[in-house]
């Protein structure tokens, strides 16, 4: 663990207060580039442009896009015939994409693609006849983009509690893969269960946690341990972030909250607090947790001492086919200007 290098915090020495501020925290490389296809999309085409469910679950970003001109809609059947839809971070199931097809919708997938590498991971199990139980939480988008990848083979698994009642075909054929916004702690517990029960369990090829999701939580782990108050800036349909608050709690902070803006903390909670640690979700743009310090600052709370557990420096491309788009406009602009 190191910290920020630079000048330190000007610290009150009347004063016990300190904040610290979690590094890694807020957007992710999926996050970032599926926020940034819906404003390229907009600036390209248009408004409106629609968006099939929360391009990713934070009510900041998902206001601010509506407000250039972003249409959210929960189901195809709301887009105009020919329109252009972006598909969320989350991922959609074959299904999805067959319905666009059939109503000549343009699309654009911005599916995380660590979402995507689950999705594949789903057709080579189900290629090989495996049954598969996708650990998860019912109704999150995610889960049911991977599940349509192949709906004859996967069962969902929310907790350990739920291996009890899994029935499987052979059990010398059943793999596992997981929703990647999860607890790592949390999978793990499932994973061992499923293992008790089918000792021939076939692990993915790789983690399905996102390295984002086990960085945060990292991050957190280090920070809850010297704290008596965890603030979480994300929003409550944000799995990662839900997540987080209840990490910081397993790690020995004394309370943890969630809160989508600095005007939703409970003065109340700082009580007799000494250490307020503050984190976001991997969905969370950096200006509502400078709005969150800004508010202990004005509290008597000093800077927030940065302490880092990981770096990053993953970058997702856009979508090819916005990529396709946008230089065949740049060569059209190039070729008007020099006509």
């Amino acid at each position: 663990m190191t910290t920020d290098l630079g000048i330190p915090p000007v610290l009150d020495p009347e004063s016990a207060k300190s904040v610290l501020l979690a590094a890694p925290r807020g957007y992710c490389a999926g996050v970032d580039r599926a926020v940034i296809t819906v404003e390229k999309a907009l600036d390209l085409y248009g408004a409106p442009v629609y968006v099939r469910k929360e391009i990713v679950h934070n009510k900041h970003v998902v206001a601010t896009l509506q407000e250039r001109g972003a249409i959210f809609v929960e189901e195809l059947d709301e887009v105009p015939q020919g329109a252009t839809v972006v598909f969320s971070a989350h991922g959609v199931s074959p299904a999805v994409h067959a319905e666009a097809a059939t109503r000549s919708l343009k699309t654009i997938d911005a599916t995380c693609p660590l979402v995507t590498k689950v999705h594949h991971e789903a057709k080579r199990f189900a290629a090989d006849d495996y049954d598969i139980l996708l650990i998860g939480h019912a109704g999150h988008e995610e889960v049911e983009g991977t599940a349509g990848e192949a709906p004859d083979h996967i069962q969902l698994v929310e907790s350990p509690e739920d291996v009890a009642a899994v029935e499987v075909r052979d059990p010398s054929k059943v793999a596992w893969l997981s929703q990647t916004t999860l607890s790592v702690d949390e999978t793990m517990a499932t994973v061992k269960a499923i293992r008790e029960k089918f000792p021939q369990l076939l692990d993915p090829p790789s983690d399905d946690i996102c390295y984002a999701t086990q960085n945060r939580q990292l991050a957190v782990k280090e920070i809850a341990k010297d704290s008596d108050l965890v603030i979480v800036v994300g929003s409550r349909n944000s799995s990662n972030s839900v997540r987080l608050v209840e990490v910081a709690l397993e790690a020995g902070a004394k309370a943890s909250h969630l809160v989508d803006y600095a005007h939703e903390i409970d003065e109340a909670w700082l009580d007799g607090v000494e250490t307020v640690s503050v984190t976001s979700g991997a969905s969370v743009p950096e200006e509502l947790v400078q709005g969150v310090l800004a508010f202990l600052s004005e509290r008597g709370y000093p800077d927030a001492r940065a302490v880092h557990s990981a770096e990053e420096s993953l970058i997702f491309a856009l979508p090819p086919e916005l990529r396709k788009d946008i230089r065949a406009a740049e060569k059209a602009a190039q070729a008007a200007a020099q006509g």
